[in-house]
């Protein structure tokens, strides 16, 4: 079955919507930096938290403001614990990605979920590939390779398992995506569909935490267990910084995220978070002082260009 077109109306509010939600994803990495590198907090266990302190943050508030949004058809159940599963593996995966590649090139390997998602959309739902749509996602995609650094031979020096898992946090992203469009064709709230999503997701996670990976697997090594989910003890300043990049970005981030897979189509609403890396390159010059080298400006130049080209093309069709 095909999914419903978008009005010029939906449109419009869809990119307004996902550009304001790209801007607030794009901050979670200022978060993560400092809890990786100052608190040394394994990635794992911080992917558990996120994912624990969005879930109880929006069961506390749909309890409160909107209780009839928890009440779920058990025809949907299956569904979303599968949902939740796609976003545990995606965060999972990511983390993973990052510890073996670096994040250079674990970023370009994940931002190639556009492609992946506009390529199943074609064949799933016969949503055409305009020349503009190909344009736009290879445009987004070099100025990713350009913004990170990964145009450099010695960034990919890597295992050829560690390129398979990169590629697989694009399908897993494609997948996220795809699934909060079909989660719209069946009528589910996105808030719904988010709190759900992310208590099932917590759940995996705390069952992934419990193979202690990074023990069992030297490659993975420091990526975290149950044993080091407490890491941040009595640091109330860092458990304030978790909580804020839980209940801010990341919430403000996939909830937007999930509104704009209601308006507009997962492969636009997924090429659009390719700004993701320039407005996080952006922040991290504004907030924290770092140089935006030429690359970067470029790369990111690029990347807006590729979206610019992508909406006057929708504008037209």
């Amino acid at each position: 079955m095909n999914p419903p077109q978008s009005t010029p109306a939906a449109q419009t509010k869809g990119y307004t919507t996902a550009l304001v939600g790209t801007a607030l994803w794009s901050s979670t990495a200022i978060f993560i930096r400092h809890l990786t590198e100052t608190n040394l907090l394994p990635a794992i266990v911080l992917a558990f938290w996120r994912e624990f302190l969005v879930s109880l943050t929006l069961l506390l508030v749909l309890l409160l403001l909107r209780p009839s949004l928890i009440r779920l058809p058990k025809s949907q159940l299956f569904f979303l614990v599968l949902y939740g599963f796609i976003l545990m593996l995606f965060n999972a995966v990511w983390t993973v990605s990052v510890a073996i590649n670096g994040a250079a090139v674990a970023t370009v390997l994940c931002y190639s979920s556009p492609a992946i998602t506009a390529v199943i959309a074609w064949r799933l739902w016969g949503k055409p590939l305009g020349f503009r749509t190909i344009m736009a996602v290879a445009l987004g995609l070099a100025g990713c390779i350009i913004l990170s650094g990964a145009y450099s031979p010695a960034q990919w020096n890597v295992d050829p398992v560690g390129i398979i898992i990169g590629l697989s946090s694009g399908f897993l992203f494609a997948a996220y995506s795809l699934l909060g469009k079909t989660a719209s064709h069946r009528g589910l709230n996105p808030w719904t569909t988010m709190t759900y999503t992310f208590t099932f997701a917590t759940v995996f996670m705390f069952l992934i935490l419990q193979l202690s990976l990074g023990e069992r697997l030297p490659i993975l090594g420091g990526i975290g267990n149950a044993d080091e989910l407490f890491w941040l003890g009595r640091d109330w300043v860092a458990w304030g910084i978790l909580v804020t990049l839980a209940v801010g970005p990341t919430l403000g981030g996939y909830g937007l995220y999930a509104v704009t897979l209601t308006l507009l189509p997962a492969s636009v609403a997924n090429l659009i978070t390719l700004l993701e890396p320039p407005l996080t390159t952006a922040l991290a010059y504004l907030l924290l002082g770092e140089r935006m080298t030429s690359p970067q400006i470029l790369g990111a130049v690029i990347i807006i260009l590729g979206l610019v080209i992508h909406r006057f093309a929708v504008r037209k069709s």
